[in-house]
């Protein structure tokens, strides 16, 4: 059900370099929709959709989360400090993942191979929360990249940490979209030279 939903509400201008190509689609998109917060950020890949698909799969663990490690890992602290995970469980495969497996302060609820993964958050916050990762299949190539982030706050403390927190969010996810985005097409230029030269 949490897939299904649809945003676009509320809009903020994200000009950045995934922002071109977008028809209609909007970059940011805000929105309270079905009682969940939900912030959906979204941009147009140079690279095929399985490649896209590698690199958000591969998230957590050892490998990191490619932007602000360190505020992960202050995160994770502080979650241990309040009786959560924390970052410790780390992940069961560092390339591989199944629905069910822990991985970091997330467990993986749904896996559409090649283009899906949502992951519940398992620290302790006032609500439920979830980080979903879509590769969406583009012509000549190209992918559409969605990350969406959600949350069912709990009572006057859900919606403050939401908000509250949102500035460090925001900067956090534009930054790590960005950041899939650039492995993915990193990794399709090393695999596929003759196509990026041509």
């Amino acid at each position: 059900a949490l897939a299904n939903l649809d945003a676009g509400q509320v809009e903020t201008r994200w000009t950045d370099s995934l922002s071109s190509s977008q028809g209609d689609q909007p970059p940011v998109e805000l929105a309270t929709e079905k009682g969940m917060q939900l912030e959906r950020r979204q941009g147009i890949v140079n690279a095929p959709s399985e490649a896209v698909y590698r690199i958000f799969t591969g998230l957590g663990g050892e490998r990191g989360w490619l932007y602000a490690d360190w505020m992960w890992r202050l995160r994770g602290v502080a979650d241990r400090l309040v009786g959560g995970p924390g970052l410790r469980r780390g992940r069961r495969d560092a390339d591989e993942i199944r629905v069910g497996d822990a991985l970091d302060f997330f467990r993986v609820e749904a896996i559409e191979p090649g283009r899906l993964i949502r992951l519940r958050s398992e620290m302790v916050i006032p609500g439920e929360a979830w980080l979903q990762f879509e590769a969406q299949p583009l012509p000549e190539g190209q992918t559409r990249l969605v990350q969406t982030i959600l949350m069912a706050p709990k009572g006057l403390l859900g919606f403050l940490y939401w908000y509250g927190l949102y500035p460090f969010h925001g900067l956090i996810f534009k930054n790590l979209i960005e950041a899939i985005a650039e492995r993915a097409e990193g990794r399709q230029s090393e695999e596929n030279p003759a196509a990026v030269a041509a």
